[in-house]
């Protein structure tokens, strides 16, 4: 049975209970992780289409430009763009690889006002430069763990003399690197090529000089027939590289 209000409270107004606090709010503590998570998401889904957005490549440089700071692996170097034989590395930056050609033996970049020789003429000076290639060296060996471990395997069992006191060793045919042999200063270790042999007609032999820098290489290409003066052109290499480094 109900209870009906007495005769003396029917004039007064019926209190209602107040409302429960936090009723409003029941799913404000999952409120604050959720922005965090959606503002962290746009920040990714900005920052990939940033990266995966379609750009023109930056446009190489002027011959004449000074030097370019580049880096190859991580390693810095300073290369005059006129020394860079493929276009669109001519920018600076960094680079998976350069490919580079200096004039024998003033080690300028080639004149880019030459005129070509003409269609199946040998110009004189067509053997006069040496050729440098800059490349991320990866996980390859480096140029003396090769020369312990790997061209040993490959060689014949005698060294002879070589041209200004040097030794060849040759490979052995059947092998990779049959009709090449390695070339180098016994007296003084320090000095080794790996070299072709000079082939008929004007094709000459072509040496490889390699040297690695923390995580970049440095390959040297240059006539086999210079090994005559072999200390000079061990000279000026090393000035070349030199001088393609940063001051520190």
């Amino acid at each position: 049975m109900s209870t009906l209000p007495s005769t003396a409270d029917r004039g007064r107004p019926v209190r209602r209970p107040p409302p429960r606090r936090g009723s409003r709010g029941g799913h404000g503590p999952l409120l604050l992780p959720f922005v965090v998570f959606a503002a962290v998401a746009l920040i990714a889904f900005l920052y990939i289409g940033y990266v995966l957005w379609p750009r023109w490549p930056l446009a190489p440089v002027g011959l004449d430009a000074p030097p370019l700071p580049v880096t190859v692996a991580g390693v810095a170097f300073n290369v005059r763009p006129a020394a860079i034989r493929v276009g669109v590395q001519r920018r600076g930056g960094a680079h998976e690889r350069l490919d580079l050609a200096f004039v024998w033996p003033s080690l300028e970049p080639p004149d880019p006002k030459a005129t070509p020789s003409a269609p199946g003429a040998l110009a004189p000076q067509t053997f006069e430069r040496i050729f440098v290639t800059i490349a991320a060296a990866g996980d390859t060996l480096a140029p003396d763990e090769r020369v312990l471990n790997i061209y040993p395997r490959y060689t014949v069992a005698e060294a002879v003399p070589g041209p200004a006191d040097l030794t060849v060793l040759a490979f052995r045919e059947g092998t990779p690197y049959q009709g090449e042999d390695l070339i180098y200063d016994a007296a003084a270790p320090g000095f080794l090529v790996r070299c072709t042999r000079n082939g008929a007609g004007p094709t000459p032999g072509t040496c490889l000089y390699e040297r690695r820098i923390d995580a970049a290489d440095v390959v040297v290409r240059f006539p086999r027939d210079w090994l005559g003066d072999w200390r000079t052109v061990a000279e000026r290499i090393d000035r070349l590289i030199a001088g393609m480094r940063p001051r520190t």
